[in-house]
């Protein structure tokens, strides 16, 4: 499918007014299914790129981390916030310095020479990002499976995890318990349409209001999401999960290949074929995905972890190289030379 003229289209103007986009994008580009190669008739156009900041921005007041507009869902970052994430290997953003040429709308020479630069982002923290991505994505299919086919107390179970499993990041996001505890179990209920329910003891002495109510958000998020079943569009749902298991699957695949060849391959030339028989629900069961899925799954997990095992990536980034390239574009955009 050809988007030779995207940019010429209205609702794209923002691209071209906008202060911090316009002359300042080094990289623009083509996200989700189509840079996959996954996409179809009915995908939907998903764009991506890297702006400079500007001079305000760097030796001034001014700050500026990334553009969003819902309507068109593009998503453009600053230079200075995506250096972080591409050090963290961050699949969302890595991702994009390894399109295939024909999937760039936008690419300077400045953006040019951060693709060729690509190296020094990849590290051993790929295992993490990739195989953590992968891991919550299946957690998301299982939970969303769990919805329809379990029982309630089953169900209940599989709530009492993921709430269990969001609490072992409390202590890094919000203030620790030093005074008192939180704790979740299960237990019978009263409630007359469940056996058994999620029961809390909060015990909190001097504790910031704001932490609570994050955390409390954090676990009422994931309640919710199972409360949804009886509102949820089961044709729709099914396209969704489908796509959601490839994605796994691919997460998997662009992990590997960063371990072990040191590239970032974004299009999935050879594996379109197993990856749309994914998203077309060949991998479906009446009641989940076939043994065949869940083969593949522990087939790529055990492929990951001997890419982690015998990878030559160092431990982290090269933040040398980093740093000089960003210090050098900086210092032309302070000096008015981009």
């Amino acid at each position: 499918m050809l988007y030779t003229d995207l940019l010429e289209r209205s609702e794209y103007s923002f691209i071209r007014e906008n202060e911090h986009l316009g002359k300042n994008i080094i990289l623009l580009g083509f996200g989700g299914s189509i840079s996959y190669g996954t996409d179809n008739p009915y995908s939907d156009i998903d764009v991506r790129g890297i702006t400079l900041n500007r001079k305000p921005e760097l030796i001034g007041l001014e700050q500026f981390e990334q553009y969003t507009d819902e309507g068109t869902d593009t998503v453009i970052y600053g230079l200075m916030k995506i250096m972080n994430l591409l050090m963290n290997c961050n699949p969302n953003t890595i991702e994009l310095l390894g399109l295939k040429p024909q999937h760039y709308l936008i690419l300077s020479d400045i953006g040019k020479q951060l693709i060729e630069n690509t190296d020094m982002f990849l590290s051993k923290r790929a295992i993490q990002s990739f195989g953590g991505y992968a891991d919550a994505q299946l957690r998301r299919l299982q939970n969303a499976l769990a919805r329809d086919s379990l029982p309630q107390q089953e169900k209940e179970k599989h709530i009492f995890n993921s709430v269990r499993n969001a609490m072992y990041h409390f202590n890094a996001h919000y203030k620790s318990f030093e005074s008192g505890a939180l704790q979740i179990y299960i237990d019978q209920s009263e409630h007359p349409d469940f056996e058994t329910e999620i029961f809390v003891d909060a015990s909190l002495k001097h504790y910031p209001l704001r932490d609570y109510r994050n955390m409390w958000q954090d676990m009422s998020n994931i309640v919710r999401e199972y409360d949804k079943l009886g509102k949820r569009n089961k044709k729709k749902d099914d396209n969704h999960l489908n796509k959601h298991a490839m994605h796994l699957i691919r997460l998997f695949m662009m992990g590997i290949d960063i371990l072990e060849k040191g590239k970032v391959i974004t299009y999935r030339g050879d594996d379109l074929e197993l990856l749309l028989r994914i998203r077309n629900g060949e991998m479906r069961t009446e009641n989940g995905f076939s043994e065949e899925f869940y083969d593949l799954v522990a087939d790529y997990e055990r492929k990951l972890h001997y890419a982690a095992k015998n990878t030559a990536l160092p431990d982290e980034p090269d933040r040398n190289r980093i740093s000089e390239f960003v210090m050098s574009v900086n210092e032309r955009v302070v000096r008015d030379e981009i």
